[in-house]
C-alpha cells in the first residue's frame, strides 16, 4: 500500500490478535497484487498493455471501474483514473523541479475517461492510455478488510492503511475510537481528533507528497484537465462517512475544488476537517 499500515484490536488474546492481523494482511496483499499498476502480472497490467483491444473484467474489477466512471461523471471530469500518466512528468518527493508546459502538453491527449470504452464487463483503452486505481484502491481495501473481519470476529477492530481508516464496531472499554488527524505543518502532531463509533474516515492532502520549487509548494493532487496541481487547494481534507471508499472520494473531490473545497464539503452533509 506504499504507506504505514496498522491493525488495532480491542482484545488481550494475543492468539486472536495475531489471527486477525494475518487475515487483514492477506486481504490487503490480495488487493494490492490485483490492482497495482506497478506489477506486471495482473489484470491492470493487461489492460494498460492491450491498446485498442477489449479486456474481460471479473466482477470485482468491473464494479471498481464502474465506480470510477461514476466519480468521473459526478466530478465533471476532475476525478480521472486515466490521469496516472502524469506521473511521467511529476515526481512528488519534495526535491524535483516542476515539469515544463511542453511536457504536460505531450501527456494531456492521453487523459480522459470519456475516451475509454466500458461496456458489458469489458474495457478498451486507446493507444497510449493507462488506468491507475490508486485514487480509490486503499479505501476499497479498507472496506473489504473491515467487512471481512466484522463478519468473523467480535472484538472491535480498527484498520488504518496510510490514513484511510475504518472500524468494525465499538470498543469494550470506551465509547469510541479516538483518531488524531495529523497537522500537515507539524509532523506527527494532531490538528484535530475524530471520535469514531462506526464507519470510516479518509484524508487527502499534500503532507507527504509535494514539490518545493522556487518558494512555492506543489501538492500531488493534479487537475487532469491541465496537468497542474490544483490551485488554492487545502493542505488536507479529512471526511467521515459510512464507508472508507465514500469518505476517500469525497475528500479527494474536495481537494480538487481548490478554493471552493469548504463549500463543496458543506453541501455533502458529512463531518469533515479542512486544514488550510
Amino acid at each position: 500500500m506504499a504507506s504505514p499500515c496498522e491493525v488495532l484490536v480491542d482484545s488481550v488474546d494475543s492468539g486472536l490478535v495475531h489471527e486477525i492481523v494475518a487475515c487483514a494482511a492477506t486481504e490487503a496483499s490480495r488487493i494490492e497484487r490485483k490492482f497495482s499498476r506497478y506489477l506486471d502480472d495482473n489484470l491492470i497490467y493487461q489492460i494498460n498493455h492491450s491498446p485498442d483491444q477489449f479486456v474481460d473484467l471479473d466482477p470485482e474489477t468491473d464494479r471498481i471501474i464502474a465506480f470510477a466512471f461514476e466519480c468521473h461523471t459526478l466530478s465533471e471530469g476532475l476525478f480521472d483514473i486515466s490521469s496516472g500518466i502524469l506521473q511521467k512528468a511529476w515526481r512528488f518527493d519534495g526535491k524535483h523541479s516542476v515539469p515544463t508546459q511542453q511536457r504536460l502538453d505531450e501527456l494531456l491527449p492521453f487523459i480522459g475517461l470519456d475516451r475509454i470504452t466500458h461496456v458489458n464487463s469489458r474495457l478498451k483503452l486507446p493507444e497510449g492510455m493507462q488506468i491507475d486505481l490508486g485514487g480509490i484502491g486503499k479505501e476499497y481495501a479498507v472496506d473489504r478488510i473491515v467487512g471481512f473481519l466484522r463478519d468473523r470476529y467480535e472484538p472491535g477492530i480498527l484498520i488504518n492503511l496510510g490514513g484511510d481508516i475504518a472500524v468494525t464496531g465499538v470498543l469494550q472499554s470506551r465509547e469510541h475510537w479516538n483518531v488524531g488527524i495529523e497537522d500537515p505543518n507539524r509532523h506527527q502532531q494532531a490538528a484535530s481528533i475524530f471520535n469514531i463509533r462506526r464507519g470510516a474516515i479518509a484524508t487527502s492532502g499534500d503532507a507527504n507528497r509535494y514539490i518545493l520549487h522556487r518558494g512555492k509548494r506543489y501538492g500531488h493532487i493534479l487537475n487532469p484537465k491541465t496537468g497542474w496541481p490544483v490551485d488554492d487547494a487545502p493542505r488536507s481534507v479529512t471526511v467521515g462517512a459510512d464507508t472508507c471508499t465514500d469518505a476517500g472520494i469525497i475528500a479527494t473531490l474536495a481537494m480538487l475544488q481548490g478554493k471552493h473545497a469548504e463549500n463543496f464539503l458543506d453541501q455533502q452533509g458529512l463531518r469533515y476537517y479542512c486544514h488550510r
